[in-house]
């Protein structure tokens, strides 16, 4: 009864301060225990979190029970817990199993009967002190000790790591934490690196099923770092993980990383997971909120000053604390606060996203995250795990490969009068599937700098060159050194009829990077062959992004150094544009103008309104539909 009443009272201190804060979803901060540790002492505990809060509202905060073989004791975890519930602070728990994560984040040997028995008990532990917790970013494996190496036999590593940690979580986490506290809920927290998940034992079929819910890992950081993620993944990710168990992802989670490219970075990150209708952002870590101190020579970036989304001088004026005390921002958590402020205004009012289909087998490799290049090019996207049955066109990478049945799919697609665009390096992959379809061959290589009358580069691009039998496939778009007045050419689109649909080849650069230095009519061209599920696309330059929702609404957001003008495509029963941030400000339609010749040769274009706006440096606009 007791027990009852708690979870009660928890609930409603839960309820009130998700009210009580914002209207589109809850902020948590992520507290490692090497922090979590420290707050056996009350002072420094007050003392930070003072800084913090004054910053900061927030919802919930989880605790970390275990990192690095550090585990914190239950006295502890019991002081921080009433500490946060007094202050009307929902609380979680949290584990990085982690061995050591300074040594290329050294993980558990799930084969070794030692670490079997820790890794137990420590979820037992967290299980004891919290009725939910996230398993942070390490529940996988990397470890090839000779116990593993036996025990892995004949098998790949993705065949007997997948099942391992399958097993190791049903078996060694779930379980034993249900038995010690039956209302645990538990939360794997996936990071971005989704495409090799299965490689280290993070299998996307059974776990997201397993777990009472996932976690987005949102944070992108640089995009020149080591995992050269781009932008758009901190939005993507959250609607692919949803895609995999719809209502089960949970939230979005970032840290500081790549704050030292200027603070809107750091921003735009936060923005982004809400966008994708994540419920709530995790900031990780508490240490990051505290320790990442305001430097406007580094944080303040050259286009500061025109109206930025993000803007930096505002973020920096005093606020006033609950008490009525003026405080300066100092570190990272005031920056967070204004994004998120900023953006729950309005992330309530949008619908549910809508993208292009793009189909990713379980476990597939291929075109490593392409669907974020893409993304940065004005395509939206929506990867989902089964091929999609209800679509004009759906998108296939290379990644589609790993689908034994990808060309029956394809060919039912094209028979029920859709299309199927798929990329140059799917065709590499399975030339006799597609030769199913259309005889297309992807053989050789080529530098490319001309694309006609679509426009030119300043650089040169390697590309694949897709080899047709003419007249039985159409070359829609073209390239070459130099095209114009050359003496080749290269297709950058070509068209395939079979039944009543057409098979569409796009032709990646071999760089994926390239993308962004394609001209904007080779990008126009493709945005209009992939739309036709959409009503509404754009005309860009790269590093434009698009995002759509099922109410009406929408958003585009230039991840651009300097100004931008851009067009938006509407259905022609679309009049107007209403903007939702800047209230009452209405966006009127240009005239009519005729279709251009890539329209007049694409089968089943449709005449479309058009809309021409100004997007600042690294901002974004968000509209309504009217008619």
């Amino acid at each position: 009864m007791k027990r009852t009443a708690a979870i009660l009272a928890l609930l409603l201190i839960s309820t009130a301060a998700f009210a009580g804060n914002y209207k589109s979803f809850k902020v948590s901060v992520y507290t490692r225990a090497y922090e979590v540790e420290k707050m056996k002492d009350l002072h420094w505990l007050d003392s930070t979190w003072t800084i913090i809060s004054d910053q900061l509202k927030v919802d919930k905060i989880y605790l970390e029970t275990h990192r690095d073989l550090l585990i914190v004791p239950s006295e502890t975890l019991e002081q921080a817990k009433k500490y946060f519930q007094d202050r009307g602070i929902e609380v979680g728990g949290g584990i990085t199993y982690t061995i050591d994560e300074s040594n290329s984040f050294e993980t558990f040997c799930y084969s070794d009967p030692e670490h079997r028995k820790l890794v137990q008990e420590i979820a037992e532990h967290t299980a004891k002190h919290f009725d939910d917790f996230i398993l942070d970013d390490f529940f996988f494996t990397s470890c090839k000790s000779d116990i593993e190496i036996k025990a892995k036999g004949n098998k790949s590593w993705t065949e007997y790591r997948t099942a391992l940690l399958t097993e190791a979580g049903q078996n060694l986490v779930i379980k034993p934490s249900k038995k010690v506290n039956p209302n645990v809920k538990i939360i794997i927290k996936y990071p971005n690196w989704y495409d090799h998940f299965q490689g280290l034992g993070f299998d996307l079929n059974t776990g997201p099923k397993m777990f009472d819910g996932v976690w987005s890992g949102t944070e992108t950081r640089d995009p020149s770092s080591a995992q050269h993620l781009q932008n758009y993944l901190s939005y993507n990710i959250v609607r692919y993980f949803d895609n995999l168990r719809p209502g089960y992802n949970l939230g979005g989670w970032v840290d500081s990383g790549g704050s030292n490219m200027g603070m809107d970075r750091y921003a735009e990150q936060l923005w982004l997971s809400m966008f994708g209708k994540a419920p709530e952002i995790a900031l990780f870590a508490y240490n990051q909120l505290l320790g990442t101190r305001l430097r406007p020579e580094v944080h303040r970036t050259p286009w500061q000053g025109q109206g930025t989304s993000f803007d930096y001088d505002a973020m920096m004026r005093p606020i006033k604390t609950a008490n009525g005390q003026e405080v300066t921002p100092t570190t990272l958590a005031r920056v967070a606060a204004v994004s998120l402020e900023q953006v729950d205004q309005f992330v309530y009012k949008l619908g549910n996203p809508v993208g292009i289909k793009s189909y990713k087998p379980f476990h597939s490799l291929g075109d490593d995250f392409l669907q974020n290049y893409l993304g940065m090019i004005g395509l939206p996207m929506d990867m989902v795990p089964e091929f999609p049955t209800d679509q004009k066109v759906v998108l296939l990478t290379e990644q589609a490969k790993y689908d034994p049945d990808i060309a029956t799919k394809m060919k039912a697609q094209l028979q029920r009068g859709g299309d199927v665009v798929i990329t140059s390096n799917l065709l590499k992959a399975i030339p006799e599937k597609v030769a199913e379809i259309a005889e297309l061959r992807a053989d050789h290589l080529a530098l490319v700098n001309d694309f006609g009358t679509h426009g030119k580069t300043d650089k040169d691009i390697l590309i694949t060159q897709i080899q047709y039998q003419t007249n039985d496939s159409w070359e829609l778009l073209s390239a070459g050194r130099p095209l114009t007045r050359g003496v080749s050419g290269y297709p950058m689109l070509t068209r395939s009829e079979y039944s009543k649909g057409n098979l569409y080849v796009i032709t990646i650069p071999e760089d994926f990077g390239n993308l962004y230095d394609l001209p904007e009519g080779i990008l126009n061209a493709w945005r209009q062959v992939l739309s036709k599920d959409l009503d509404v696309r754009i005309e860009a330059p790269s590093k434009v992004g698009l995002f759509l929702y099922d109410n009406g609404t929408f958003i585009v957001e230039s991840f651009l150094d300097e100004p931008v003008s851009i067009k938006i495509h509407t259905s022609q029963d679309v009049q107007t544009l209403t903007d939702m941030v800047s209230e009452g400000t209405i966006i009127e339609k240009m005239p009519e103008a005729s279709q251009n010749n890539f329209s007049r040769r694409l089968r089943g274009a449709v005449p479309t309104n058009t809309y021409r706006l100004t997007l600042m440096p690294h901002s974004y606009r968000v509209f309504k539909k009217g008619n």
